[in-house]
């Protein structure tokens, strides 16, 4: 198997701390492997995208010494690809329409709760609009033991939830029109022949989802390794929204020798002083990463 990675940010602001360890790990893991990093521009979400700041990521990384093998992919020109997918998963009856909107699913799930049970969504349109006009595009999960679904994180170790309990259905095509994240990353992943996935522990969620969804589709299951996010005084993952400021560019190794700690990666077994180059530093912390993760040369 030729090894395929990626790093897929948002374009909601310029790259940050927190995505530069996702970064990191994800090109590591590729290095480690003589692999191939691709990058995947996400700016699907329309109302969240910033102008210019794809382009401010891809300057970064290229500042920080991280540039794809290949050239970037945009969601936000893959448009049809999903629409393709939609409908080949309408052939098979495996999604509905869903006419319920926020305030309608809030309420069912009080009485929900009250059942002691978790559905995070209760089927309400599984048999049917019941004269509700169609907002978004549901993907129906299973039932009993089929809706389990289990894989081994590369970091975080075995990891398993049911669909049915834990989730619900789950939208596909949100109601404001845009593509949910599920669907396109799934595709993307499948589209582009990725074979490994890093990426932060607070996508770990959304991983029993996309395997069901690459399972529908007939696409195959990469090997996942979800890394730990940074996270701010407060404990919060640190994030755009919450105040992470922008990377200096001017002084790239302060920041990757901070990410690598972050990662645990001791880079004093490899070399008795500080890289003082960017290649010098990727040689140390690609060795470094290869020997925590178990990866022979």
């Amino acid at each position: 198997m030729t090894y395929r990675g990626r790093f897929a940010p948002s374009p909601t602001g310029p790259l940050h701390f927190g995505s530069l360890v996702s970064a990191l790990a994800s090109w590591l893991d590729a290095r480690a492997h003589r692999g191939a990093w691709l990058v995947r521009i996400e700016d699907i979400d329309g109302p969240r995208t910033v102008p210019g700041a794809a382009e401010s990521i891809l300057s970064t990384l290229e500042r920080f010494g991280m540039i794809p093998d290949e050239p970037p992919v945009w969601q936000s020109r893959r448009m049809p690809r999903y629409q393709q997918a939609l409908e080949q998963l309408k052939s098979t009856g495996l999604i509905y329409p869903c006419g319920c909107t926020r305030k309608e699913i809030a309420d069912s799930l009080l009485h929900v709760r009250a059942r002691n049970t978790t559905l995070a969504y209760p089927g309400t349109c599984r048999a049917g609009l019941h004269g509700k006009p169609a907002r978004a595009w549901r993907l129906r999960v299973p039932d009993g033991d089929a809706a389990v679904i289990a894989f081994l994180d590369r970091w975080q170790g075995p990891q398993t939830q049911n669909l049915a309990t834990e989730v619900g259905d789950f939208v596909l095509r949100r109601a404001d029109d845009q593509w949910a994240y599920q669907l396109a990353v799934v595709i993307d992943d499948a589209d582009d022949d990725i074979t490994h996935i890093v990426r932060g522990a607070d996508l770990m969620d959304s991983t029993a989802r996309q395997i069901y969804l690459q399972h529908c589709l007939g696409a195959p299951t990469p090997h996942y390794c979800h890394v730990p996010v940074v996270t701010n005084e407060r404990g919060e993952k640190l994030s755009k929204q919450n105040g992470a400021t922008a990377l200096d560019g001017d002084h790239p190794l302060d920041a990757l020798n901070a990410a690598a700690r972050h990662l645990g990666l001791d880079l004093t077994t490899i070399g008795s002083t500080p890289a003082e180059t960017l290649e010098g530093f990727y040689a140390a912390a690609a060795a470094a990463w290869a020997s925590r993760m178990g990866i022979s040369e």
